[in-house]
């Protein structure tokens, strides 16, 4: 049973996401203030973290910051009635791999969790892996395989891949993603980045990736699998 951790102090709202998570089949614990979720958060193990940014006795974006310096991999959603474009750009800048705001249909919500939680790695003993129905992503030997095959990638071919499956289900542009993957080492045409795409698409099974083009914007990754 996936654990989620949901940091929110308006009780009717955190009673809320109890009771439809517990039916959908999850286990939940609840912190009603930027300070209990702290300590909830960095002395437990959780699946996926829902937060709030106007807390009391420590802002969601104070939390974000300090859960990020010690756990790197634990998606976490904000849900929040901040709507700003502003707010929205610095939540996902400070890690958070999504953002809802308030009011919001408890169906998006779930589905949110679900595409988020599909795209969590799992550390196993020394290792960490993107474990994705047949396909396994090892951060640590950098090893890809698919039914027990393995994927022949370039250092790049991995790195943006995990970069697509950490930023799953956004648009991205080809700058963003030159900046965020190739960083100072690149100079020239982002169009490079459509020849890596053309070798990832060729390389990765299609029954579990897919990388789409939005005309005039960019790519979006998706994860073709479903929870069990």
């Amino acid at each position: 049973m996936k654990r989620i951790l949901v940091i929110e102090d308006e009780e009717r709202i955190a009673r809320l996401l109890q009771l439809e998570l517990v039916h959908a089949g999850y286990s939940i614990e609840l912190a009603p203030d930027g300070a209990e979720g702290l300590r909830k958060a960095l002395h437990n193990e959780w699946d996926l973290i829902l937060l709030d940014i106007l807390l009391p006795r420590l802002s969601g974006f104070d939390l974000i910051k300090a859960i990020r310096e010690a756990d790197t991999h634990t998606p976490i959603i904000f849900v929040t009635a901040c709507e700003a474009t502003a707010d929205i750009v610095n939540g996902l800048d400070l890690g958070a791999q999504d953002y809802v705001t308030k009011p919001f249909e408890m169906e998006e919500l779930l589905a949110r969790i679900r595409a988020n939680l599909r795209t969590r790695p799992v550390r196993q003993g020394t290792q960490i892996t993107y474990q994705l129905k047949e396909t396994c992503i090892n951060l640590k030997t950098r090893v890809v395989t698919h039914s027990g095959e393995k994927i022949e990638l370039t250092t790049k071919e991995f790195e943006l891949l995990v970069y697509f499956i950490e930023h799953a289900n956004k648009v991205l542009s080809r700058e963003t993603i030159i900046n965020d993957v190739w960083k100072y080492e690149f100079l020239g045409s982002t169009n490079l980045i459509d020849v890596y795409i053309r070798y990832l698409r060729k390389k990765l099974p299609a029954s579990t990736f897919l990388i789409k083009t939005i005309r005039g914007a960019g790519y979006r990754f998706e994860v073709l699998v479903h929870e069990d």
